[in-house]
């Protein structure tokens, strides 16, 4: 069994998935992620492509709410800073 999901967390990582889908549509396009990145200081877009191969499991060219829960469960650390900025 895994780690139990903290109510902050969850809230965490609602908040920082609607930050990074500006339009809204419940998922997280290449553009949005690149973005909302770019925005907190400078990414490549090699970058932006790495981390929507890893995230975007399904391949469909979007990060569902679905697909960076299991990132956001996999990486908590890396979450929790994330929630810092945002």
């Amino acid at each position: 069994m895994g780690e139990v999901d903290e109510p902050q967390d969850i809230a965490d990582r609602e908040r920082i998935f609607k930050r990074f889908d500006e339009n809204g549509d419940g998922q997280i396009s290449a553009t949005e992620l690149g973005e909302t990145l770019q925005a907190l200081g400078s990414v490549t877009p090699e970058e932006v492509k790495y981390m929507m191969d890893e995230i975007d499991t399904d391949k469909d060219g979007f990060i569902s709410f679905q697909e960076f829960t299991e990132f956001a469960k996999a990486n908590r650390g890396l979450i929790r800073d994330v929630a810092k900025i945002f």
